[in-house]
């Protein structure tokens, strides 16, 4: 997913995006979604999340 596209997301749950780099950005909208704040921490084969939005990205 493109940074603008995860902007959008981000402003849709109210976190303000600001400067974050995309990781940061999309952990801290897993932070307002109330799920595990994971994405590229090497937790994707482990997770379990297969319908993620995130996931295409993940490692």
């Amino acid at each position: 997913m493109k940074m603008t596209e995860i902007r959008v997301v981000a402003l849709d749950r109210g976190v303000k995006p600001g400067r974050l780099k995309k990781a940061d950005l999309i952990r801290e909208i897993q932070k307002a979604e109330n799920n595990p704040q994971c994405f590229l921490t090497g937790m994707a084969e482990h997770c379990g999340q297969l319908s993620c939005l995130w996931r295409e990205d993940c490692n």
